[in-house]
């Protein structure tokens, strides 16, 4: 029998010189099948610069298929609500996905159903264990009045490289994206028209496996709900502040910091609670040190920056004069380096660097819009583009010298935000040189334009906007 592969071509595409990372399918038999969207991609998972993947073979897996889909639908679907009256992901949509998976059955035919409560054994391994992961993704409504997905193929790949980490039930990622992209059509009118909204999609899975014990999952439930959504943050492109969380450890190497499992969000919870009491910021960055007795003690300078609760963060910076050639070509410390019309590119790449943490210790998330910053930026060509550690004293002699010119925020739900200030549990502040998004220097709010014409069309053609026909 002929069997759905998990297995796709990752195959490396260009536009304008920004690395594009294309999912192809494939149906293959088990003899056929040499790599695998699954395996764990620990150093340099979806680059920007696409580079050769080492890649484990796997066996093939029965999987789920979107043509098999049963639809029940609503028979009247809910009004329309004011989307400026909502808080994020707070309404949901008229419908849902649901499909389940048992040892020795298989995968069941996915079912499109009136949006509900899913019935769940009080013994379930999700409740007791946190066996569950997760994506966020969004539709958007492009001019042409059709709803597009934006590099949907990385979503997929990542929720199934989480899945395989807690040994939930393999599917095939192209036939998850067929059946995101169905769910999408019958709730149509729901993909919001204004532009800054969108219809937020979050596919989940998780074991629904009735058994008071930590072992590999023997029943799994895979759903798919949307939401209509504004900003996620209520201030929009107004800057935030993050508190530097230097005791807080949010992973580990070796742990599962990389994967986007529920397990790395609770714990977050507390020290974000903490720092709006007690700092009045909106957000936490947290730190990694690998001298246990620094990150008991609190504060270190060695420690390096990680990710945010939910977001990914980059740091916008003026080399030390030791680290550039000197250039009298722009005026003033983080000069106008992102207006794209820079007539001493050269210099001005010699002279700023766009820096967020690397991947390599497996600890961070690799955000798809990360991802696409890194790339647009590169593109760009205006300045240095890195990804390695950043450490605490990096960050606070920049800012002691005028040179730390931006921080911003990057992730599916917010997509670029603005950081006006960083604040240190001694009580330190350091405040970036730009942070209005009305300053002409403002690199955020250029990549959020960026992107959002990508992601709603107006770029013709583009290999990153996936339209849902």
């Amino acid at each position: 029998m002929l069997r759905r592969s998990l297995a796709g071509i990752l195959s490396t595409t260009s536009r304008t010189g920004a690395g594009v990372l294309q999912l192809l399918s494939t149906e293959t038999s088990a003899s056929h099948l040499k790599t695998s969207l699954l395996p764990s991609l620990t150093t340099r998972w979806a680059s920007a610069i696409p580079q050769a993947v080492c890649q484990e073979p796997i066996e093939d897996v029965e999987t789920f298929y979107a043509r098999d889909i049963e639809y029940k639908l609503q028979p009247s679907q809910k009004s329309r609500t004011n989307l400026e009256d909502v808080k994020f992901g707070t309404v949901f949509t008229d419908h849902m996905l649901l499909a389940e998976h048992a040892d020795g059955q298989g995968w069941s035919r996915p079912l499109v159903q009136p949006f509900g409560y899913i019935p769940m054994h009080p013994a379930a391994q999700v409740l007791h264990y946190g066996m569950t992961c997760f994506e966020g993704m969004k539709a958007y409504k492009g001019a042409d009045g059709r709803p597009r997905l934006f590099r949907p193929e990385l979503n997929m790949a990542r929720l199934a490289r989480s899945a395989r980490r807690l040994q939930l039930a393999p599917f095939d990622p192209q036939e998850l994206l067929e059946c995101i992209k169905a769910l999408i059509k019958v709730d149509s009118g729901w993909v919001p028209s204004k532009d800054g909204h969108s219809l937020y999609l979050r596919p989940f899975i998780f074991s629904s496996a009735h058994v008071l014990g930590v072992a590999k999952a023997t029943k799994t439930t895979l759903s798919i709900i949307m939401s209509p959504v504004g900003p996620y943050f209520p201030s929009g492109m107004r800057p935030i502040s993050l508190f530097v969380e230097e005791r807080a450890t949010r992973a580990w190497p070796g742990g599962v910091g990389q994967f986007k499992i529920g397990g790395n969000y609770a714990p977050t919870i507390q020290p974000q609670v903490q720092a709006a009491a007690s700092h009045g910021a909106q957000q936490v960055v947290y730190t990694f040190n690998s001298s246990e007795i620094n990150s008991m003690n609190g504060e270190s300078d060695d420690a390096v920056f990680e990710e945010c609760g939910a977001m990914n963060i980059f740091f916008l910076i003026e080399k030390p004069a030791s680290k550039q050639q000197q250039t009298n070509s722009v005026d003033g410390a983080c000069g106008n380096h992102s207006n794209g019309n820079n007539k001493n590119s050269a210099a001005t790449k010699k002279r700023y660097e766009l820096v967020t943490p690397s991947l390599e210790r497996g600890t961070i998330l690799p955000g798809i819009t990360r991802d696409s910053i890194i790339s647009l930026a590169r593109d760009w060509g205006e300045f240095e583009v890195s990804e390695r550690q950043m450490t605490v004293r990096e960050i606070r002699q920049a800012a002691a010298e005028g040179r730390l010119c931006e921080v911003f925020g990057s992730g599916t739900a917010c997509i670029v935000q603005p950081v006006g200030a960083l604040v240190r549990g001694n009580g330190e502040m350091w405040q970036p040189n730009v942070s209005d998004p009305a300053d002409p220097r403002a690199l955020a709010p250029r990549l959020q334009r960026a992107l959002l014409d990508i992601q709603y069309g107006r770029v013709a053609n583009h290999p990153w906007s996936v339209v849902v026909d």
